[in-house]
This record gives structure tokens, sequence and C-alpha cells, in this order.
């Protein structure tokens, strides 16, 4: 009785802290188990793929979906942010989600230059499995159109001396519902892993 009165107040802060350990694995167990919110549905588009057949909105519905807008002569982010994609395609090969229950779909704006063989090119350059992701080429002025209207990314400039865009990846969910933007400038934003366990998070809803 004397050791617990000793001691009353080292007992006292041990149970505080335990009471808040045991509240803080419930609110991360309850908030990781949270919705992404659906932000907006997806505009249809038509477009040729690396392969020169045509590839559609519909092509690509019934998967969890990476939308990413770029060119093949972007100097910085375009290149980084599409070997982040192929990293978070790694991680998905490992449990066999790529492919089979997610696809990746990256969007040229720049036709004039970016043909088939030189995105395949850049694509290579990536290890991107084509299986499970398309690379596109379309319009320039409809690209542009679906990346504002559908995820808000805003593409400036008519050639690749005088692009400004910005870089962002569209996690789509297998109804066409825009569910999150990633902002590929933060790079706790776009640690594959995050992205991976998203993809994951929405297969199973």
């Amino acid at each position: 009785m004397q050791v617990i009165k000793k001691y009353k107040w080292t007992w006292i802060l041990l149970g505080i802290a335990l009471i808040m350990a045991v509240y803080l694995m419930w609110n991360t167990a309850f908030a990781s188990q949270e919705k992404l919110p659906e932000i907006r549905e997806i505009q249809s588009f038509s477009m040729e793929n690396v392969d020169g057949r045509n590839v559609s909105l519909a092509d690509t519905q019934g998967k969890v979906r990476l939308f990413y807008f770029y060119f093949t002569s972007c100097p910085d982010v375009c290149p980084i942010t599409t070997f982040t994609l192929s990293q978070v395609q790694d991680l998905l090969k490992e449990d066999g989600t790529f492919g089979d229950k997610a696809s990746f779909v990256s969007i040229s704006f720049d036709p004039k230059v970016d043909t088939r063989e030189k995105i395949k090119t850049f694509a290579d350059r990536f290890h991107a499995d084509y299986s499970g992701w398309y690379f596109l080429r379309g319009d320039m002025d409809k690209t542009k159109q679906l990346a504002k209207e559908s995820f808000q990314i805003l593409i400036e400039g008519e050639n690749k001396d005088d692009f400004a865009h910005m870089n962002m990846i569209g996690l789509v969910d297998e109804n066409n519902q825009l569910r999150k933007v990633y902002n590929a400038f933060n790079t706790e934003d776009v640690q594959p892993e995050v992205i991976a366990e998203d993809i994951r998070r929405l297969i199973k809803e």
C-alpha cells in the first residue's frame, strides 16, 4: 500500500500514457479505414496508345488507375515522376495487382513531338510494363481540356520550349471517379509505398 502511495504519480502518468497509446492506435486504425472522397467523374476520351491502338476511358474502366500528364522532352519533373510511377508499378506487381486490378495512364500533351516511337523510348527507360501501363497521345487541346476539367491540372504553352504545367497524379477508381490528386512536387505525398497502399484500399472497396 505504501509502495502505491509512494509512486502514485508514476502510476497515474503510466495510466495516462497507456490510455493515450490505445487512443492513438484506435484513431490511426479508424482513419486508415476512412474512404477517399469522390471528387468528380472523369470525362471520356479516346487516344492513340504506344502500340497504335485507340484506347478510350471505357477500355480502362473496371480497374483502379493513376493518370499522369507529361511530355517526353520535359527536362525535369516528368522523368522524375514517371520514375516514381515505375516504383509504384513494381510494388503492385509483387502481389499481382498491377495489370489485373490496377493500371496507369500516362498522357502526352505534346503530340507533335511525341510520336509513338519517341514515347516508347521514353517509357522503356522506366521499364514500363505495357500490360498495365497505357502511354497515350491525342489532340493537344482536347488533352489540355481533359487535364483541366477532370483533374484540375493546368497545362499552358504550345511547344516544348514554353510548356508550363502542374505536376500532379490523379487516382481514379473503377467507376471513373477521381478520388485523390497527388502533388508530385511534394516528396512525402508521392512516396511509392503511399500511392500503392491507396490503390490497394480502393481495390478493396
